[in-house]
């Protein structure tokens, strides 16, 4: 109750203080490329219930490929580069918080993709609480374009190391979740942002 209450009051005070900020980008967006200012993509959220993902788009809509983005992607655009590096393309969930379908802190939303390889256990415990912005696995693969991108094949990579590590931390947070904990990791993010 009071994490929801917490989730509200700062999305909503987000969304109204950030407003000219939010335009702005909007606006940039338009000018950079074609296409819409908002990109929607289905996550799978609580109790394995699906619902729309809002962010700034960083790509050119017209490019098509992976669900993962590995380093320096040419579809993302000069707007993008800047928007996902400072990580201001996330701002969008502040909506998806307010509207009840996210939480500013929790496990981040995979794709129905790669939530279907996730084990039954996995899945009853990473999405018994409502997915976030940020967590801890968003903090340790805050640089995970770049990672994959060493990879020879990306994919694998991510579906074999990356998302199982992410798994773990993930069920962490839902076992050990605290308002105390929630509040010292969104420090930690806005830390980790502002370096």
């Amino acid at each position: 109750m009071i994490k929801r209450a917490f989730d509200i009051v700062c999305s909503g005070l987000g969304l109204l203080i950030l407003s000219p900020l939010l335009l702005g980008v909007a606006v940039w967006i338009k000018l950079d490329s074609r296409g819409p200012v908002l990109f929607l993509q289905e996550r799978v959220g609580r109790f394995g219930k699906p619902f729309y993902i809002h962010k700034f788009r960083t790509m050119r809509v017209e490019n098509a490929g992976l669900q993962i983005t590995v380093g320096a992607d040419p579809r993302i655009t000069a707007a993008g580069t800047f928007l996902r590096r400072t990580k201001l393309d996330e701002l969008p969930q502040l909506w998806d918080v307010l509207r009840g379908a996210m939480s500013l802190v929790g496990p981040r939303p995979e794709v129905p993709r790669y939530v279907a390889l996730y084990t039954a256990k996995q899945r009853e415990v990473v999405l018994s609480v409502r997915p976030g912005i940020t967590d801890l696995a968003s903090l340790v693969y805050r640089d995970e374009g770049e990672q994959l991108a060493r990879s020879s094949d990306p994919e694998k990579t991510y579906v074999e190391q990356v998302l199982p590590a992410k798994l773990a931390l993930s069920a962490r947070y839902v076992r050990t979740a605290s308002f105390a904990g929630d509040l010292r990791l969104i420090l930690a993010t806005l830390t980790a942002l502002l370096r």
